[in-house]
Protein backbone atom coordinates (compact mmCIF):
# COMPACT_ATOMS: atom_id res chain seq x y z
CA UNK A 1 0.00 0.00 0.00
CA UNK A 2 1.51 3.38 -0.90
CA UNK A 3 0.85 6.06 1.11
CA UNK A 4 3.04 8.79 -0.19
CA UNK A 5 1.99 12.64 -0.07
CA UNK A 6 1.69 14.61 -3.33
CA UNK A 7 0.79 17.96 -4.75
CA UNK A 8 -2.38 18.80 -5.49
CA UNK A 9 -2.91 17.34 -9.57
CA UNK A 10 -3.42 20.06 -12.37
CA UNK A 11 -7.20 21.50 -12.72
CA UNK A 12 -7.41 19.81 -8.69
CA UNK A 13 -7.63 23.67 -7.59
CA UNK A 14 -9.02 26.48 -9.17
CA UNK A 15 -9.92 27.78 -12.28
CA UNK A 16 -9.70 30.05 -14.24
CA UNK A 17 -5.96 29.59 -14.52
CA UNK A 18 -4.83 33.23 -14.18
CA UNK A 19 -5.31 35.38 -11.49
CA UNK A 20 -8.65 37.34 -11.92
CA UNK A 21 -8.63 40.95 -11.13
CA UNK A 22 -12.15 42.04 -9.39
CA UNK A 23 -14.17 45.34 -9.28
CA UNK A 24 -13.11 47.23 -6.25
CA UNK A 25 -14.85 47.64 -2.90
CA UNK A 26 -15.43 51.07 -1.27
CA UNK A 27 -11.85 51.89 -0.74
CA UNK A 28 -10.78 51.75 2.91
CA UNK A 29 -10.87 54.18 5.20
CA UNK A 30 -7.55 55.29 7.23
CA UNK A 31 -7.23 54.16 10.40
CA UNK A 32 -6.25 55.95 13.81
CA UNK A 33 -2.59 56.79 14.40
CA UNK A 34 -0.31 54.47 16.58
CA UNK A 35 -0.23 54.74 20.46
CA UNK A 36 2.75 56.12 21.40
CA UNK A 37 2.92 54.38 24.87
CA UNK A 38 2.87 50.87 22.56
CA UNK A 39 5.05 52.08 21.04
CA UNK A 40 7.66 52.69 23.70
CA UNK A 41 6.23 49.84 25.76
CA UNK A 42 7.15 47.32 22.71
CA UNK A 43 10.90 49.04 22.20
CA UNK A 44 11.70 48.84 25.95
CA UNK A 45 10.74 45.16 25.25
CA UNK A 46 12.68 44.34 22.68
CA UNK A 47 15.74 45.96 24.22
CA UNK A 48 15.47 44.53 27.12
CA UNK A 49 15.21 41.17 25.51
CA UNK A 50 17.77 41.39 22.71
CA UNK A 51 20.37 43.69 23.86
CA UNK A 52 20.22 45.74 20.98
CA UNK A 53 23.02 47.19 20.14
CA UNK A 54 22.07 50.63 19.10
CA UNK A 55 20.65 52.71 22.14
CA UNK A 56 17.34 52.66 23.12
CA UNK A 57 16.61 56.73 23.97
CA UNK A 58 17.92 57.76 21.06
CA UNK A 59 15.38 54.70 19.03
CA UNK A 60 12.76 56.17 21.23
CA UNK A 61 13.32 59.78 20.61
CA UNK A 62 13.21 58.28 16.99
CA UNK A 63 10.39 56.69 16.78
CA UNK A 64 8.48 59.58 18.90
CA UNK A 65 8.99 61.85 16.49
CA UNK A 66 8.12 60.12 13.44
CA UNK A 67 4.50 59.15 15.06
CA UNK A 68 4.10 63.03 16.03
CA UNK A 69 4.60 63.67 12.04
CA UNK A 70 3.38 60.90 10.42
CA UNK A 71 1.11 58.92 12.87
CA UNK A 72 3.07 55.66 12.99
CA UNK A 73 6.21 54.61 12.44
CA UNK A 74 8.70 51.64 10.71
CA UNK A 75 9.82 48.35 12.59
CA UNK A 76 13.87 47.61 12.07
CA UNK A 77 13.88 44.38 10.41
CA UNK A 78 15.09 43.11 13.67
CA UNK A 79 12.39 44.58 15.72
CA UNK A 80 9.53 43.19 12.98
CA UNK A 81 11.25 39.59 13.50
CA UNK A 82 11.24 39.72 17.03
CA UNK A 83 7.86 41.19 17.60
CA UNK A 84 6.39 38.71 15.45
CA UNK A 85 8.01 35.56 17.31
CA UNK A 86 6.82 37.18 21.06
CA UNK A 87 3.22 37.07 18.89
CA UNK A 88 3.41 33.51 18.77
CA UNK A 89 4.93 33.47 22.08
CA UNK A 90 2.09 34.91 23.36
CA UNK A 91 -0.65 32.86 21.20
CA UNK A 92 -2.72 32.02 24.50
CA UNK A 93 -4.35 29.08 22.28
CA UNK A 94 -1.60 27.50 20.48
CA UNK A 95 0.35 24.23 22.72
CA UNK A 96 3.09 24.47 20.01
CA UNK A 97 4.93 27.40 21.53
CA UNK A 98 8.32 26.21 22.27
CA UNK A 99 9.73 26.73 19.12
CA UNK A 100 8.90 30.07 18.78
CA UNK A 101 12.03 31.87 18.86
CA UNK A 102 12.93 29.93 15.60
CA UNK A 103 9.25 31.59 13.45
CA UNK A 104 11.22 32.24 9.86
CA UNK A 105 10.04 35.96 9.15
CA UNK A 106 9.68 37.06 5.38
CA UNK A 107 9.24 40.85 5.71
CA UNK A 108 7.53 41.74 2.55
CA UNK A 109 6.09 45.10 3.56
CA UNK A 110 7.17 46.56 0.40
CA UNK A 111 4.69 44.55 -1.72
CA UNK A 112 1.43 46.18 -1.81
CA UNK A 113 -0.42 45.66 -4.89
CA UNK A 114 -2.79 42.45 -4.30
CA UNK A 115 -1.57 40.42 -7.44
CA UNK A 116 1.82 40.44 -5.60
CA UNK A 117 0.64 40.06 -2.52
CA UNK A 118 -1.17 37.01 -3.52
CA UNK A 119 1.70 35.57 -5.11
CA UNK A 120 3.47 35.98 -2.42
CA UNK A 121 1.40 34.14 -0.36
CA UNK A 122 2.04 31.05 -2.68
CA UNK A 123 5.72 31.62 -2.51
CA UNK A 124 4.99 31.03 1.29
CA UNK A 125 3.44 28.32 0.88
CA UNK A 126 6.44 26.97 -0.89
CA UNK A 127 9.08 28.22 1.45
CA UNK A 128 7.41 26.61 4.42
CA UNK A 129 6.68 23.29 2.80
CA UNK A 130 9.90 22.04 1.79
CA UNK A 131 8.71 19.10 0.38
CA UNK A 132 7.09 17.82 3.72
CA UNK A 133 9.59 19.11 6.13
CA UNK A 134 7.78 21.87 7.48
CA UNK A 135 9.24 25.34 8.86
CA UNK A 136 7.26 27.46 11.09
CA UNK A 137 6.97 30.92 9.06
CA UNK A 138 4.85 34.17 8.93
CA UNK A 139 5.14 36.51 5.73
CA UNK A 140 4.34 39.83 6.82
CA UNK A 141 2.68 42.53 4.49
CA UNK A 142 2.33 46.73 4.84
CA UNK A 143 0.89 47.73 7.93
CA UNK A 144 -2.33 49.69 8.96
CA UNK A 145 -1.62 53.36 8.48
CA UNK A 146 -3.10 56.90 9.12
CA UNK A 147 -3.23 57.99 5.20
CA UNK A 148 -4.20 54.02 3.90
CA UNK A 149 -5.16 50.62 5.50
CA UNK A 150 -2.47 47.78 4.74
CA UNK A 151 -3.69 44.29 2.73
CA UNK A 152 -6.27 41.60 3.41
CA UNK A 153 -6.56 38.31 2.72
CA UNK A 154 -9.95 37.36 2.75
CA UNK A 155 -9.35 33.05 3.12
CA UNK A 156 -9.36 31.85 7.11
CA UNK A 157 -6.40 30.15 6.17
CA UNK A 158 -4.59 29.68 2.85
CA UNK A 159 -5.46 26.28 2.23
CA UNK A 160 -8.87 25.56 2.70
CA UNK A 161 -11.18 23.36 0.93
CA UNK A 162 -14.29 24.26 -0.32
CA UNK A 163 -18.03 23.53 0.62
CA UNK A 164 -20.56 23.00 -1.89
CA UNK A 165 -23.95 23.45 -1.59
CA UNK A 166 -26.45 20.80 -3.18
CA UNK A 167 -30.12 21.76 -3.86
CA UNK A 168 -31.15 19.79 -0.74
CA UNK A 169 -29.44 22.24 1.59
CA UNK A 170 -26.45 19.68 2.19
CA UNK A 171 -22.91 20.49 1.73
CA UNK A 172 -20.37 18.29 -0.56
CA UNK A 173 -17.17 19.42 0.83
CA UNK A 174 -15.96 21.19 4.14
CA UNK A 175 -19.21 22.79 5.33
CA UNK A 176 -16.50 25.24 7.31
CA UNK A 177 -15.84 26.39 3.39
CA UNK A 178 -19.38 27.19 2.25
CA UNK A 179 -19.22 31.05 3.35
CA UNK A 180 -15.40 31.77 1.83
CA UNK A 181 -16.65 29.01 -1.50
CA UNK A 182 -19.99 31.31 -1.93
CA UNK A 183 -17.89 34.65 -2.19
CA UNK A 184 -14.70 33.18 -4.14
CA UNK A 185 -17.45 31.67 -6.62
CA UNK A 186 -19.30 35.75 -6.25
CA UNK A 187 -16.13 36.83 -7.49
CA UNK A 188 -15.80 34.83 -10.50
CA UNK A 189 -14.05 31.58 -9.57
CA UNK A 190 -15.22 28.35 -11.33
CA UNK A 191 -15.44 25.04 -9.49
CA UNK A 192 -13.83 22.13 -11.37
CA UNK A 193 -16.88 20.49 -13.59
CA UNK A 194 -16.34 17.56 -11.25
CA UNK A 195 -16.66 18.86 -7.56
CA UNK A 196 -15.42 16.69 -5.00
CA UNK A 197 -14.80 16.98 -1.16
CA UNK A 198 -11.03 18.44 -1.33
CA UNK A 199 -11.60 21.32 -4.04
CA UNK A 200 -8.29 23.64 -2.73
CA UNK A 201 -9.82 27.76 -2.63
CA UNK A 202 -8.63 30.04 -4.02
CA UNK A 203 -7.47 33.16 -2.19
CA UNK A 204 -9.41 36.03 -2.10
CA UNK A 205 -6.97 39.56 -1.48
CA UNK A 206 -7.51 42.74 -1.03
CA UNK A 207 -4.77 45.64 -1.14
CA UNK A 208 -4.70 48.71 0.73
CA UNK A 209 -6.13 51.01 -2.47
CA UNK A 210 -9.24 48.49 -2.67
CA UNK A 211 -8.22 46.14 -5.69
CA UNK A 212 -8.80 42.89 -5.36
CA UNK A 213 -8.14 39.59 -6.91
CA UNK A 214 -9.19 35.95 -7.26
CA UNK A 215 -5.88 34.16 -7.05
CA UNK A 216 -6.02 30.12 -7.71
CA UNK A 217 -3.22 28.13 -5.48
CA UNK A 218 -0.74 26.37 -7.90
CA UNK A 219 -0.75 22.51 -7.74
CA UNK A 220 2.80 22.56 -6.81
CA UNK A 221 2.45 24.99 -3.57
CA UNK A 222 -0.47 22.85 -1.80
CA UNK A 223 1.07 19.24 -0.19
CA UNK A 224 -1.53 16.91 0.54
CA UNK A 225 -1.60 13.71 2.01
CA UNK A 226 -3.65 10.74 1.34
CA UNK A 227 -4.95 8.98 4.22
CA UNK A 228 -4.42 4.90 4.83
CA UNK A 229 -4.90 2.83 7.75
CA UNK A 230 -1.83 0.94 8.87
CA UNK A 231 -4.23 -2.55 9.29
CA UNK A 232 -7.02 -1.87 7.19
CA UNK A 233 -6.86 -1.87 3.86
CA UNK A 234 -10.81 -0.01 3.19
CA UNK A 235 -9.48 3.03 5.22
CA UNK A 236 -7.83 3.78 1.82
CA UNK A 237 -10.89 3.62 -0.44
CA UNK A 238 -12.54 6.35 2.19
CA UNK A 239 -10.88 9.12 -0.34
CA UNK A 240 -10.02 11.14 2.87
CA UNK A 241 -7.26 13.50 2.64
CA UNK A 242 -5.57 16.82 4.27
CA UNK A 243 -3.09 19.20 3.55
CA UNK A 244 0.25 19.61 4.66
CA UNK A 245 -0.04 23.18 5.68
CA UNK A 246 -1.98 25.22 8.37
CA UNK A 247 -1.07 28.60 7.28
CA UNK A 248 -3.21 31.04 9.34
CA UNK A 249 -4.37 34.18 7.35
CA UNK A 250 -7.20 36.06 8.91
CA UNK A 251 -5.70 37.41 12.04
CA UNK A 252 -3.80 40.72 12.72
CA UNK A 253 -0.50 41.13 13.83
CA UNK A 254 0.07 44.01 16.62
CA UNK A 255 3.40 45.06 17.58
CA UNK A 256 3.91 47.95 19.64
CA UNK A 257 0.72 49.43 18.32
CA UNK A 258 1.02 48.99 14.79
CA UNK A 259 -1.42 46.73 13.05
CA UNK A 260 -0.63 44.20 9.90
CA UNK A 261 -3.48 42.89 9.11
CA UNK A 262 -2.09 40.75 6.06
CA UNK A 263 0.75 38.27 8.32
CA UNK A 264 -0.23 34.81 7.34
CA UNK A 265 1.57 32.24 9.51
CA UNK A 266 2.04 28.37 10.13
CA UNK A 267 3.37 25.97 12.14
CA UNK A 268 2.83 22.34 10.83
CA UNK A 269 -0.28 20.11 12.35
CA UNK A 270 -0.94 17.98 15.72
CA UNK A 271 -2.15 14.30 14.33
CA UNK A 272 -5.76 14.98 16.35
CA UNK A 273 -6.46 18.54 14.74
CA UNK A 274 -6.55 16.53 11.55
CA UNK A 275 -8.37 13.63 13.01
CA UNK A 276 -10.70 14.11 15.79
CA UNK A 277 -11.48 17.69 14.90
CA UNK A 278 -11.37 18.83 10.92
CA UNK A 279 -12.58 14.89 9.91
CA UNK A 280 -14.71 13.90 12.58
CA UNK A 281 -16.36 16.92 13.89
CA UNK A 282 -20.29 16.92 12.94
CA UNK A 283 -20.37 20.15 11.27
CA UNK A 284 -16.91 19.37 9.43
CA UNK A 285 -16.76 16.29 7.55
CA UNK A 286 -18.44 14.09 10.07
CA UNK A 287 -16.39 10.31 9.46
CA UNK A 288 -16.63 8.99 12.20
CA UNK A 289 -19.65 6.96 11.85
CA UNK A 290 -18.59 6.15 8.42
CA UNK A 291 -15.22 4.73 9.99
CA UNK A 292 -17.50 2.91 12.70
CA UNK A 293 -19.51 1.20 10.03
CA UNK A 294 -15.79 -0.02 8.29
CA UNK A 295 -14.75 -1.30 11.77
CA UNK A 296 -17.83 -3.36 12.58
CA UNK A 297 -18.87 -1.33 15.20
CA UNK A 298 -22.13 -1.13 17.15
CA UNK A 299 -23.63 1.95 16.60
CA UNK A 300 -26.67 1.24 18.11
CA UNK A 301 -25.99 3.42 21.16
CA UNK A 302 -23.54 6.26 22.60
CA UNK A 303 -22.77 3.29 25.51
CA UNK A 304 -20.98 1.60 23.31
CA UNK A 305 -18.10 3.84 23.09
CA UNK A 306 -18.24 3.53 18.96
CA UNK A 307 -17.77 7.20 18.57
CA UNK A 308 -14.56 6.95 21.00
CA UNK A 309 -12.85 3.54 18.63
CA UNK A 310 -13.27 5.42 16.04
CA UNK A 311 -11.71 8.21 16.63
CA UNK A 312 -8.84 6.25 18.01
CA UNK A 313 -8.21 4.82 14.09
CA UNK A 314 -9.19 7.96 12.26
CA UNK A 315 -6.36 9.84 14.24
CA UNK A 316 -4.29 6.65 14.10
CA UNK A 317 -4.55 6.54 9.96
CA UNK A 318 -3.38 10.83 10.02
CA UNK A 319 -0.22 9.75 12.06
CA UNK A 320 0.43 6.23 9.59
CA UNK A 321 -0.25 8.62 6.32
CA UNK A 322 2.12 11.23 7.22
CA UNK A 323 4.41 9.80 8.90
CA UNK A 324 4.88 7.22 5.78
CA UNK A 325 4.84 10.59 3.75
CA UNK A 326 7.79 11.83 5.39
CA UNK A 327 5.47 14.81 6.41
CA UNK A 328 5.89 16.71 9.41
CA UNK A 329 3.18 16.17 12.20
CA UNK A 330 3.32 16.33 16.03
CA UNK A 331 1.09 13.65 18.31
CA UNK A 332 -0.86 15.14 21.38
CA UNK A 333 1.22 13.06 23.44
CA UNK A 334 4.45 14.18 22.67
CA UNK A 335 3.16 17.81 22.40
CA UNK A 336 1.87 18.35 25.68
CA UNK A 337 5.25 17.47 27.11
CA UNK A 338 6.84 20.08 24.63
CA UNK A 339 4.33 22.56 25.83
CA UNK A 340 5.40 22.03 29.56
CA UNK A 341 8.66 22.29 29.21
CA UNK A 342 7.70 25.69 27.00
CA UNK A 343 6.33 26.47 30.36
CA UNK A 344 9.11 25.90 32.51
CA UNK A 345 11.41 27.89 30.26
CA UNK A 346 9.67 30.65 30.49
CA UNK A 347 9.25 31.09 33.98
CA UNK A 348 13.01 30.71 34.63
CA UNK A 349 13.04 34.05 32.50
CA UNK A 350 10.75 35.22 34.56
CA UNK A 351 7.93 35.58 32.31
CA UNK A 352 3.99 34.33 32.47
CA UNK A 353 2.86 31.63 29.83
CA UNK A 354 -0.71 32.91 28.87
CA UNK A 355 -2.79 29.39 27.83
CA UNK A 356 -6.36 28.68 27.64
CA UNK A 357 -6.76 25.56 29.07
CA UNK A 358 -9.90 24.32 26.25
CA UNK A 359 -7.26 24.84 23.54
CA UNK A 360 -4.29 23.66 25.52
CA UNK A 361 -6.00 20.35 26.36
CA UNK A 362 -6.25 17.55 22.92
CA UNK A 363 -9.14 16.94 22.05
CA UNK A 364 -8.65 13.34 22.33
CA UNK A 365 -7.45 11.51 25.02
CA UNK A 366 -7.04 14.77 27.54
CA UNK A 367 -6.67 13.45 30.82
CA UNK A 368 -3.95 11.14 29.43
CA UNK A 369 -1.56 14.13 29.06
CA UNK A 370 -0.12 16.11 31.82
CA UNK A 371 -1.44 19.22 30.37
CA UNK A 372 -4.85 18.33 31.36
CA UNK A 373 -3.88 18.33 35.27
CA UNK A 374 -2.83 21.69 35.96
CA UNK A 375 -3.78 25.41 35.77
CA UNK A 376 -2.32 28.31 33.60
CA UNK A 377 -1.59 31.92 33.60
CA UNK A 378 -5.04 33.56 32.62
CA UNK A 379 -4.73 35.11 28.69
CA UNK A 380 -4.28 38.58 28.71
CA UNK A 381 -6.02 40.52 26.00
CA UNK A 382 -4.40 43.63 25.93
CA UNK A 383 -0.89 42.50 25.64
CA UNK A 384 1.53 43.12 22.82
CA UNK A 385 2.90 41.68 20.50
CA UNK A 386 -0.21 39.40 19.57
CA UNK A 387 -2.28 37.60 17.04
CA UNK A 388 -5.72 39.38 17.49
CA UNK A 389 -8.76 38.24 15.67
CA UNK A 390 -9.39 41.15 12.30
CA UNK A 391 -11.69 43.48 12.30
CA UNK A 392 -13.88 43.51 9.88
CA UNK A 393 -13.97 46.00 7.10
CA UNK A 394 -16.81 47.21 5.09
CA UNK A 395 -16.69 46.24 1.52
CA UNK A 396 -14.72 42.85 1.93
Amino acid sequence: MTTAAHLTPAGRCARPAAPRTVPPPRRPEPTAGVDPAAAREFLEQFHAETRAGHGLHARVDQVLAEIDATGTYRHTGDELGFGARVAWRNSARCIGRLYWNGLHVRDRRTVTGAREIAEECVAHLRDCTRGGRIRSTITVFAPDGPDRRGPRIHNEQLIRYAGHRRPDGSVWGDPRGVAMTDEAVGLGWVPPAERGRFDVLPLVVTDGQGERVVHPLPSDAVLEVPLHHPEHAWFGDLGLRWHAVPAISDMTLVIGGVRYPAAPFNGYYMGTEIGARNLADVDRYDQLPVVARGLGLDTSSDRTLWKDRALVELVRAVHHSFDEAGVSLADHHGESERFLLHVAREERAGRTCPADWSWIVPPMSGSTTRVFHRYYAEPDPTSQPAFLPRASWTGH
